[in-house]
């Protein structure tokens, strides 16, 4: 087993992207294995890891389809909604609170 190079912050070389790099390229990693790591040293914790993949094998990030954005919608839609009252909060429901605000505000009846 191979270990994987690993540079400094801002260090790497040019042809290596993160995958964030890669998304603003247009491009996605396409299956291909880590090529290296990027590593941040921090003072009073682990250093912070990014991943680097090739930019030559990285390939086209597929077109959104209908279906694709219909999905993306429905799944948006859901964690908008509350379970509580059933309304579109308009927001994304916090997972702390389980429900809107609003309903989250509301005192239980018959509660001590």
């Amino acid at each position: 087993m191979s270990t994987l190079p690993v540079y400094r912050w801002r260090l790497a070389p040019d042809g290596l992207a993160t995958r964030r790099q890669l998304r603003a390229m247009g491009l996605r990693p396409g299956g291909q294995d880590v090529a290296a790591e990027l590593r941040r040293p921090r003072r009073r914790r682990g250093p912070l890891v990014a991943y680097l993949y090739r930019v030559d094998c990285a390939r086209p990030v597929r077109p959104m389809t209908a279906a694709r954005a219909a999905a993306l919608a429905k799944a948006n839609r859901a964690r908008r909604t509350c379970p509580a009252c059933r309304r579109d909060a308009g927001y994304v429901i916090p997972p702390a609170l389980g429900t809107c605000v609003p309903c989250a505000d509301t005192p239980l009846v018959g509660g001590s």
